[in-house]
């Protein structure tokens, strides 16, 4: 499937390059392991699943939650027959797999390991990673199933499976990525995924033997984010593997320099890739891969990179094979790697660093004290919170430029985005498609044997044995992905983490004088403050435009009501009736917006609720929004809407009994 040829001389004096990656998976597993096979004939040398949103967060393709999310965002894997699907002529045993699974990893492990048997692939030869970062899913991507505590023993769970049977798997990758996304400085993207780590070799401890726990503690791996600050992210880098190193000495007492080494993989920064001048995306990837590439002491073990129109939509084969070849000339047709440390020695990366590591200790010191990651949630989500809306106030204000959205906003329309295929679309057959196959599969199956596999599963998690030989037995059972989220839900609990969002106003005032006038104006015609609910819809857990939206409008004077992600149509509108609101806002960028807005429109009216303005942001392309606004959807704001005080103006605009009046 790859190219396998002898290297030249040249070649071989060389360091090997990092593992080629695509983050991929769309439709149907059938769909996307033909793009996995095109991938790896193109040069990629490793996978990276990505999965669709019930997936991630325990549910079959059949579910109300599930409901237009199968297949937005990833492959749907319901069964060990979609398992089968997707690595369909893809030998497991000769490849390296990443898959991008937190709440569920015990269960995706579990039908990858059933698959592997069924290939006759020897199990202890298998290589890859599982995220199984659930921490970070409760502070910015919130693809949480169970509560901290439980989840923390899952994780552990999968680690000390994997050193018994599969040596070569990474059973947790630490993933910052998500945490810059929301808003961390470098520092806070340091000091919380460390403490992430340190959580979890704190309860690894008592599942391992004393003489095998440092070599776990070496398959510890880290996933992280690389911005547009090159200079910033390549020390933050450094710094990552500086402070590794002292806290696997120190704290563990890890003798061994093999067994602390800061092994990570990255996906460059997609937060900063803009709708606006899309093309320019191109220089913005290829600068973040410099910052995880040059410094060797530090340069990352695998990379994959967002295409460079991901912020329009999904992506083509073409767009991601374009990311592809920019890994691959760095890596062969420059001389990088014939090279030691550029960096090293270098008294402004040694201050740089010096710094990072300096607030980084800082914000650790503060976890520490409050009783590390686990007890100190609450805490993270808040001041990522926080720093998220600093980031976009300095956007506003100019202060950070970007060009094409705040500065050199005039230009030459891209033939890039020219015509009807300049991205792709999801299949809209795909779902039902999957749920058909999902029902054969339950009808065709021996549900006793499901029955009694989930009871052991049931059993393993009430009993704190490790729940992976049970997973494995359900999986090969034929059990779902919703069974085995129902009984750890059903014997856990279910979590709504933290919004991070207070109902008290922020200090920040500064540039919000012309909207706070506005709003106290609306207040006095009526008679009390203007109410805005804010709802995720769906399963999509990103939720910072969501915050920064509701922060926003509680600083100038509104009152917000908002309870997070992973709501019902019908529990939104529910809201909106029980707190007599004047405006809903909605909020989804997982692709789902046109059948979840037409249900809950649906059910507005049926509410007599079809006079509330209803506002909806995500990633909309322009016939989708034509779609949204026919459904009486009032506004629709995109990525390239980021003046905030915009948006609110437009929102206070819309329940000015004044205003409507003059109609």
């Amino acid at each position: 499937m790859t190219e396998n040829k002898s290297p030249t001389p040249s070649e071989a004096t060389k360091d090997r390059p990092w593992l080629f990656r695509t983050y991929a998976g769309h439709s149907t597993a059938k769909a996307s392991n033909a793009l996995y096979r095109s991938n790896l004939s193109k040069g990629q040398t490793g996978l990276s699943v990505a999965f669709d949103l019930p997936t991630q967060t325990g549910y079959d393709s059949d579910h109300e939650l599930a409901r237009g999310e199968v297949g937005k965002v990833g492959v749907p894997v319901a069964h060990l027959g979609d398992m089968r699907m997707l690595f369909d002529n893809i030998p497991l045993e000769q490849m390296n797999t990443s898959m991008t699974i937190n709440a569920t990893a015990p269960w995706l492990l579990a039908l990858y390991i059933a698959l592997a048997e069924e290939q006759g692939a020897d199990v202890s030869k298998l290589q890859g990673t599982v995220q199984n970062d659930i921490i970070k899913e409760y502070l910015s991507r919130g693809t949480y199933v169970c509560p901290p505590a439980p989840s923390l023993r899952m994780i552990t769970d999968v680690a000390a499976y994997t050193r018994e049977h599969l040596p070569k798997w990474n059973p947790m990758n630490v993933c910052s990525y998500h945490l810059q996304e929301a808003g961390a400085t470098p520092e806070q993207e340091l000091a919380f995924a460390l403490a992430t780590a340190i959580a979890v070799l704190d309860d690894l401890k008592g599942k391992v033997p004393p003489e095998a726990f440092p070599s776990m503690v070496g398959r510890i791996s880290f996933f992280v984010n690389a911005g547009i600050r090159f200079v910033t992210e390549m020390c933050k880098m450094r710094a990552f593997v500086e402070l590794w190193d002292e806290i696997t000495r120190e704290r563990y007492g890890v003798t061994d320099p093999k067994f602390r080494r800061f092994r990570y993989g990255v996906q460059v920064n997609s937060l900063g890739l803009t709708e606006q001048q899309p093309e320019n995306n191109v220089y913005r990837i290829l600068i973040e891969m410099l910052a995880v590439t040059l410094s060797k002491n530090a340069r990352a073990r695998a990379v994959q990179l967002p295409a460079w129109n991901e912020a329009l939509g999904l992506p083509r084969p073409f767009d991601q094979q374009w990311s592809l070849r920019m890994q691959q000339i760095l890596a062969y047709e420059t001389d990088l790697l014939e090279y030691d440390d550029l960096f090293d020695e270098n008294p402004a990366v040694e201050r740089k660093v010096a710094a990072l590591k300096e607030g980084a200790l800082a914000e650790l010191a503060t976890l520490d004290g409050m009783g590390g990651a686990i007890e100190a949630i609450d805490y993270m989500k808040s001041r990522l919170v926080e720093a998220n809306a600093e980031r976009i106030t300095r956007i506003e204000g100019g202060e950070t430029v970007v060009v094409g959205v705040n500065r050199w906003t005039v230009g030459e329309p891209s033939p890039l985005t020219a015509g009807d295929g300049s991205i792709m679309t999801s299949d809209p057959e795909a779902e039902a498609d999957q749920i058909g196959r999902l029902e054969e599969w339950r009808a065709a199956r021996d549900q006793m044997a499901v029955d009694a596999a989930l009871k052991k599963l049931r059993a393993a998690c009430q009993s704190g044995e490790n729940i992976m030989p049970a997973s494995i037995e359900a999986a090969k059972a034929g059990a779902t992905t919703g069974e085995w989220g129902d009984v750890v839900r059903a014997v856990f609990g279910q979590y709504r983490g933290p919004t991070g969002v207070s109902t008290n106003p922020s200090n920040r005032t500064e540039g919000l004088e012309d909207i706070r006038a506005d709003v106290d104006r609306v207040t006095r015609a009526l008679g009390r403050k203007p109410k805005f609910l804010v709802g995720k819809p769906g399963l999509d857990g990103h939720s910072n435009g969501a915050e920064q939206i509701a922060a926003r409008a509680r600083d100038i004077g509104m009152e917000i009501d908002y309870e997070g992600i992973r709501l019902t149509p019908r529990e939104i509108v529910d809201a909106a009736l029980e707190k007599g609101v004047d405006v809903v806002g909605l909020s989804i960028l997982s692709g789902s917006h046109l059948p979840l807005i037409e249900e809950l429109m649906e059910q507005m009216r049926a509410a007599d609720l079809g006079h509330m303005p209803v506002v909806v942001g995500g990633i909309i392309p322009e016939a989708d929004a034509e779609a949204l606004m026919a459904m009486g959807v009032a506004r629709i704001y995109t990525p390239k809407d980021f003046e905030l005080n915009r948006i609110m103006f437009d929102i206070v605009a819309l329940v000015d009994p004044t205003a409507q009046a003059a109609e």
